[in-house]
């Protein structure tokens, strides 16, 4: 059998010296730890120790290996993934190429690397499936492995660690990426016995003898952690001791439940149980399997096979290669694998992409903002100033000559009427400032919530860099779209007020006049007329004057809601611009993602 030291199984390079070491029985009787690694000759495949075993259990057959120095390589037809697992990883592919300014590179490793994978596998063999076979010391995996080639392969003993490094096995030609892509050279790469029955059942099976993976040496562990990454199907060999092993199902079953269907469960070494206990381990191990979250392929449900079997008599083996040949037949399980694969990296995404409420920026939360920005510039203030301008320029207009001296009197040196009140006051500034960055942080809570936190903080961040300079632009804006400076307009009707009011102005002269000139003696005297002219115009000119201000309530009013409107437009659309658009820009990303996303997670089930 061949000896496999701690030798790096990626050098293809051969030691000259070695070449002595091979055959004889004194390789025989040389402990396992201390035998030398066999290399390959260069004119054949004969590794000398392997060459004679066969010929002694072969009748002289030669056993066949790997030769990837043929002139003719044979065909690989490269693996097709089903249409809802390619629809899958088109989502997932998508899904990381949105969220990689989002989500940190640890985060989207996982999915990347299922990418990577997958993208690797589809390029190889679709005729093969890579099956390793995975256990803990002792357990008798490299027997078994031998026993479904059919030859000594895989060195067994009982000097721990025997197998230091994987060994390949293939049933067929034209897997030689595949095993290239786990890194085993082609010294360490084997062909079952030719069983003389035609086409061998498990034609497009490449079995994996792995290393312990309770092995003391690290890097056994390291090559089984990276080939059980990589390989189509596993099957774990236990035994009778160790299959309760809590590493085993801590560090391997457990985080491999998704894989169920692509995995095998044998209990070797049945020979050693006496009567029912066979049966009674095998039901606890179902036990333990089930406690794991590995679904069981029983009754013709999908998942894991779990049997129970002897390398060494051979009981159980029959049902095992059964079991494996239509496995291997069917050709699922890369598609399968990596659909688990895709499952695993989902699951562990969930909580960057998933919630549970309904997320996004209601229309209320957005009146809301606007208002509190209108709030800010003083919107309704700007409009209440508007209307009291209006009314306060009707009144002058339609007073009475006298009330008009007399206001003019009392308003002159005050500024021009209409204009806003000053807002560069240094507490009315930081006063509008803090409602401002209050409206913000108000907005992008309420849009962050629910979200996950990458996308809560993504919100966040859109919000106050959108915040930045939104005052000062709210002030520019202000001067801009606030009440004009000057009069307010006047509606039709004021000429006529004012022409009447002046009509009643007369009349009151007329009558003054006409009682001076009876007064004096130049006019007949006549008390009734002079008098008459003068009450109406007395009486007149305040009744005109408060009809024209019952009537300039309408128009002053809509002059204050306009002016108002125009503010809070102008300060909603300055906010839209800075902050909402890019609060929602963020939200529509996570939309894009959650979208992607339900299509990994649904396109499965």
């Amino acid at each position: 059998m061949t000896a496999v030291t701690d030798q790096d199984p990626t050098e293809h390079t051969d030691r000259p010296e070695d070449a002595h070491k091979r055959g004889g029985a004194a390789d025989r009787s040389a402990p396992d730890g201390e035998r030398a690694t066999r290399t390959d000759s260069t004119e054949t495949w004969d590794d000398g120790l392997i060459a004679r075993r066969v010929a002694e259990t072969a009748e002289g057959d030669r056993f066949p290996m790997t030769d990837n120095r043929s002139a003719v390589p044979p065909t690989v037809t490269p693996l097709v993934y089903e249409e809802s697992l390619r629809s899958r990883l088109e989502a997932l592919r998508e899904l990381v190429g949105l969220s990689r300014t989002r989500l940190d590179s640890r985060t989207l490793s996982g999915a990347g690397r299922v990418l990577d994978e997958a993208s690797a596998r589809r390029r190889l063999s679709g005729q093969h499936t890579v099956v390793a076979i995975a256990g803990a010391t002792g357990s008798g995996k490299s027997q078994l492995f031998n026993a479904l080639a059919g030859v000594t392969i895989s060195e067994t003993g009982v000097r721990r660690p025997t197998t230091a490094a994987p060994i390949a096995c293939s049933w067929s030609d034209g897997a030689a990426g595949l095993i290239e892509r786990l890194g085993i050279p082609p010294r360490l790469r084997r062909r079952p016995l030719p069983t003389g029955d035609g086409e061998s059942p498990l034609r497009g099976l490449v079995l994996i003898d792995l290393p312990d993976h309770d092995s003391a040496a690290v890097q056994h562990r390291r090559h089984v952690d990276r080939i059980l990454a990589l390989v189509d199907a596993v099957i774990w060999v236990v035994d009778p001791e160790k299959y309760a092993d809590a590493v085993l199902h801590e560090r391997y079953l457990r985080p491999m439940a998704a894989h169920a269907e692509v995995m095998f469960v044998v209990l070797n070494q049945i020979d050693r149980l006496p009567g029912e206990a066979a049966e009674q381990v095998l039901d606890d191990l179902r036990r333990l399997l089930d406690e794991d979250g590995i679904a069981l392929g029983e009754y013709g449900e999908p998942g894991t096979t779990v049997l129970a079997l002897s390398a060494l008599t051979g009981d159980g083996l029959g049902e095992l290669r059964e079991a494996l040949g239509q496995f291997v037949s069917e050709r699922g399980a890369p598609n399968r694998r990596i659909s688990a694969d895709v499952d695993i990296a989902a699951a562990r995404l969930w909580p960057v992409y998933a919630t549970q409420r309904r997320t996004g920026l209601s229309e209320q939360a957005r009146e809301e903002f606007s208002d509190r920005l209108a709030d800010a510039v003083g919107a309704t203030a700007a409009g209440e100033a508007a209307e009291r301008a209006w009314l306060r320029n009707a009144n002058r207009a339609c007073g009475t000559p006298w009330l008009r001296l007399w206001r003019w009197y009392q308003d002159r040196g005050e500024p021009t009427t209409g204009r806003l009140p000053s807002r560069t006051q240094a507490d009315e500034e930081a006063t509008a400032r803090q409602r401002v960055e209050q409206a913000v942080r108000t907005v992008a809570d309420r849009a962050s919530a629910g979200l996950p936190a990458p996308w809560a903080q993504a919100v966040r961040e859109a919000a106050v860099r959108g915040s930045q300079g939104l005052p000062e632009a709210l002030d520019e804006l202000t001067a801009r779209a606030g009440v004009p400076s000057g009069r307010p307009p006047r509606p039709g009707w004021w000429p006529v007020a004012v022409l009447t009011q002046a009509g009643m102005t007369i009349l009151q002269f007329l009558g003054g006049l006409w009682l001076l000139g009876q007064i004096i003696g130049v006019v007949a005297p006549n008390l009734g007329v002079p008098v008459l002219l003068m009450v109406i115009g007395i009486v007149g000119g305040p009744l005109i004057e408060w009809s024209c201000r019952m009537a300039a309530r309408g128009p002053a009013r809509r002059y204050g809601l306009e002016a108002e409107r125009r503010l809070r437009e102008a300060a909603a659309g300055c906010g839209r611009a800075r902050v909402l658009d890019p609060v929602a820009a963020e939200l529509l990303r996570y939309r894009e993602v959650r979208e992607q996303y339900g299509r990994v997670i649904g396109a499965g089930r």
